[in-house]
């Protein structure tokens, strides 16, 4: 689809809302979303990646468990490798 912005979906029912937000972030906001963009897009751009985020963090908190579980072995591996390294 040319020309459609992420965020702008057709084919999905909006809902009109209504927010109240701090005159300094809203000059950002209108910053940031330029003058092709309306806020509503660029709000709900950034809120649609902040609840995807959202939703990746019980698996980033897996991640980083698995990490710190290994941790100890990878760094000693490390440093094994170095052990093999040729001075330039």
């Amino acid at each position: 689809m040319t020309g459609v912005i992420k965020g702008d979906y057709p084919d999905r029912m909006r809902v009109k809302t209504s927010i109240t937000v701090d005159r300094d972030l809203l000059k950002k906001i209108d910053r940031l979303s330029g003058p092709r963009r309306s806020r509503s897009a660029f709000i709900e751009n950034a809120l649609a990646d902040y609840v995807a985020q959202l939703g990746h963090k019980p698996q980033n908190s897996r991640d980083l468990e698995i990490i710190n579980d290994y941790a100890d072995d990878l760094n000693e591996e490390a440093l094994d490798v170095l052990d093999y390294q040729v001075a330039l």
